[in-house]
């Protein structure tokens, strides 16, 4: 399972140098269309995994799905002050993650049914119809592309182009460091936890098939608390950037509680109050950093931002999976280990309090 989900984060990473350019050079809307075209029949292809000797076909088609979800996360992101208004953003950065984290609920609770009563073949052609349907939604949306036509769209200046992004992120160590959030929640709790979840709905509380229903309400739990998590935060942070930061190492905290909860196993419900915690704390980290980042980043370079942005946060989900994996597999317990994680998750949140003293609110041009 750990090297599934390594497979998963590595092909983003390897795509997002190629993805930042492609989201600043040409048109956004277009690009977020294909890539769900793209996806719905590249899902198509799990229908043809059948047989164990068939496990390269799956690595194959995760590869190329999640390669062009690369493609397309940073550029949802870029295309987001194109379509709203400056006093819109914050409001639609929080119902953009509400709704994914509605659609993640639904989908894992619906997916870990149909998969227990009907099996994954119908499971697959379901999901493959969403992204289809995605695409015909985002054609409906109003948009005129912000890119320069007379923009050389050689390889050389894309080159260039990727080359001054990079150097865009490292003169400005604000944008760096708030682009590193997604990365560590990914690392210390998010990533992490999905392989442990696997564990837990197949060999500790298992409902449904293989566990596929308990699995399935982890999924949704954590999806209702990262979408619930930072439109109740907002109210009380706004758009301000200083309250925007705060709540970024509230989040950490509250995923710290919410793993600690987790930890001991004792039962299934108090599993699911730590995993609606830890969604909780993590869409506040994920919601608010995309956040600071939209407020902060001119358009030129914000496709190439939040592909790098992508880039650490599909690495260091890999190495959390990785990491995870290698401790089960080495015979440390799920409590353990769990219990390590949310010790850990309090360093990021010091950390974060500690450069906020150090970097005044807005300093970032």
């Amino acid at each position: 399972i750990s090297g599934l989900f390594v497979v998963r984060m590595l092909a983003p990473f390897l795509i997002g140098p190629i993805a930042g350019v492609v989201a600043d050079r040409y048109n956004r809307k277009w690009i977020l269309i294909t890539s769900d075209i793209v996806r719905g029949v590249t899902v198509l292809g799990f229908l043809f995994v059948t047989r164990p000797e068939h496990i390269w076909l799956l690595y194959t088609l995760t590869a190329v799905q999640l390669g062009v979800s690369g493609f397309f996360f940073p550029t949802r992101n870029a295309i987001l002050p194109d379509i709203v208004s400056e006093q819109e953003l914050g409001a639609a950065n929080a119902l953009s993650s509400a709704t994914w984290s509605v659609m993640l609920a639904l989908g894992a609770a619906l997916g870990g049914l149909v998969a227990g009563v009907w099996g994954n073949q119908v499971a697959f052609i379901i999901d493959a119809l969403t992204f289809l349907v995605s695409a015909v939604i985002i054609a409906q949306v109003s948009y005129t592309t912000t890119v320069d036509p007379n923009l050389d769209k050689t390889v050389k200046a894309a080159l260039r182009q990727y080359a001054d992004g990079l150097r865009y992120v490292k003169k400005h160590s604000d944008i760096l460091v708030i682009s590193l959030h997604k990365g560590i929640n990914a690392l210390l709790v998010s990533s992490s936890f999905q392989v442990l979840q696997v564990t837990i709905a197949e060999q500790i509380f298992v409902i449904g098939e293989g566990g596929s229903i308990s699995l399935g309400l982890m999924f949704a739990v954590a999806g209702v608390g990262t979408g619930v998590g930072p439109i109740l935060a907002r109210r009380f942070t706004g758009d301000r950037d200083r309250p925007l930061r705060m709540a970024i190492g509230i989040g950490y905290l509250i995923s710290f509680v919410g793993l600690l909860i987790v930890s001991p196993l004792l039962n299934f419900p108090l599993v699911l109050v730590g995993t609606i915690l830890r969604g909780v704390g993590g869409g506040i980290v994920w919601v608010f950093s995309t956040q600071l980042l939209l407020q902060l980043v001119p358009n030129t370079v914000r496709g190439r931002v939040f592909a790098t942005e992508f880039m650490i946060f599909t690495l260091l989900s890999a190495a959390g999976a990785a990491a995870v994996g290698g401790a089960v597999d080495t015979g440390y317990t799920i409590s353990t280990i769990v219990s390590t994680m949310s010790v850990l998750t309090v360093i990021p949140a010091v950390l974060w309090g500690l450069w906020m003293r150090r970097k005044p609110a807005g300093s970032t041009p």
